[in-house]
């Protein structure tokens, strides 16, 4: 009865390692990789709209078709990322994505000032040569850090008629996706 017992319990403890070691692999594996396929169509630096889902058509994504979509994609070893641009007050919203679609920061329209939009991204290295040169950012300016170079920022943004969608999209369209050192504007040293 022993040696069925610890059998038993030698399952039962083999069969809980498998499951947890699954479970906790499991978002490491995404089923799909947004950086892969942003890759494709998407250009670092430059902001894209993405094309509104169809019923009946592929998703991939799993993109909601009554919000119009902007993708910019950055390499922090080019320097900190600055998205920028003026929206409406109707509801937007803006999320920070690593390579592996895991999300760091994210945040909505209520959070801005004036609807306008302005999110710079910095890795680790670039967040303290920030904090040691004392350097001040312009009012407004959400400080985003990244734990590694390659990052997508995905900005959403709801149409209150379906009939707006384009007019969004255009909107959305004339975001600034840039580097700070491309940009004269955020930073300025405190004396």
């Amino acid at each position: 009865m022993s040696k069925t017992f610890l059998a038993l319990f030698a399952g039962v403890l083999f069969g809980l390692i498998i499951h947890l070691s699954i479970i906790l692999l499991l978002p490491l594996f995404p089923s799909t990789n947004a950086w892969k396929i942003f890759a494709k169509i998407a250009p670092i630096g430059e902001v894209i709209i993405l094309e509104r889902p169809l019923p009946g058509e592929a998703n991939i994504l799993r993109l909601d078709p009554e919000l119009a979509y902007a993708v910019c994609r950055y390499d922090l070893s080019n320097g900190p990322g600055l998205l920028s641009g003026q929206l409406t007050s109707d509801f937007w919203s803006v999320g920070v994505f690593d390579k592996n679609g895991v999300t760091i920061f994210s945040t909505t329209g209520s959070s801005s000032i004036n609807n306008h939009l302005q999110v710079g991204i910095f890795n680790p290295a670039q967040t303290r040569l920030l904090a040691e040169q004392q350097l001040g950012m312009q009012e407004g300016l959400i400080i985003v850090e990244a734990p590694r170079n390659q990052v997508f920022v995905v900005v959403r943004y709801a149409p209150p008629y379906p009939q707006m969608w384009e007019r969004y999209s255009k909107v959305l369209s004339k975001l600034n996706c840039s580097y700070l050192s491309d940009s004269s504007a955020p930073l300025e040293i405190n004396e």
